[in-house]
């Protein structure tokens, strides 16, 4: 008999993320906002039908996280397991110990892909599992590697955000400012710009909401963000210096 999982938030990426889960567990969803049960062929059920699922993972925005914690808290019962799939973790792995209680196993994921890049397939592609609370985190990393056929890196919250401040922090900044330009269509292209335009494909229609909280959320990034401005206006003024 498969376990229960509730996805809580479809939004891009829980919707995209259904069709790879239903082969192994009993899907439920919950959004506040959207019905997309027909499309994905899973059922869409209450806040408090979808809190008693052996499983659930939130894929929310940052800034509902904790309002739907709080709100589902009082309902979850030992040995459930609790997930997230933000773009940033010291802040929701932080809000998980808070919030639920300690008979609750947690564990923080990342995948570092989305609709665009994974809708050719997931197989090899990275996820980042950051083990919060209780021995569940290694049974997450073995699903993910032997079944789904990703590659997961166990890492700590700490160390995920430091690396992110660069991986996301940067691609995302660059390609903001590639779409800002408003290109005109190119012909003579080399291979060199050809990669990067299609690294601005990737995340061209990623929404604003992820942009805001990979760039205001991760404690790490400012710092990146300094060193990148500062790297433009150094190379600004070398270029405009008669020497």
């Amino acid at each position: 008999m498969k376990k229960s999982l509730g996805v809580i938030g479809v939004g891009a990426f829980g919707a995209f993320m259904v069709p790879h889960l239903t082969s192994y567990f009993d899907v439920k969803l919950y959004d506040a906002h959207k019905n997309l049960s027909h499309e994905l062929n899973v059922p869409f059920v209450t806040l408090a039908e979808i809190a008693t699922c052996d499983i659930l993972i939130l894929a929310t925005p940052l800034k509902t996280f904790e309002e739907i914690l709080q709100t589902i808290s009082p309902s979850l019962k030992p040995g459930q397991l609790v997930m997230d799939v933000a773009s940033v973790k010291v802040i929701p792995t932080q809000i998980m110990q808070n919030i639920l209680p300690e008979y609750v196993d947690c564990v923080g994921l990342h995948p570092l892909f989305g609709p665009q890049s994974g809708k050719n397939g997931i197989a090899g592609l990275n996820v980042a599992v950051c083990p919060v609370r209780g021995a569940r985190a290694e049974a997450v990393d073995r699903f993910l590697r032997e079944e789904l056929k990703l590659n997961s890196f166990l890492t700590t919250p700490e160390d995920h955000d430091e690396q992110m401040a660069y991986v996301q922090g940067l691609t995302h900044m660059i390609s903001k400012v590639f779409v800002a330009m408003n290109l005109p269509d190119l012909t003579l292209t080399t291979r060199t710009f050809d990669y990067l335009q299609d690294m601005v494909e990737l995340v061209r229609y990623d929404s604003d909401e992820l942009f805001r909280t990979i760039q205001n959320e991760n404690p790490y990034v400012e710092v990146t963000k300094t060193r990148f401005f500062e790297a433009v206006k150094a190379l600004e003024a070398r270029l405009h210096s008669k020497n």
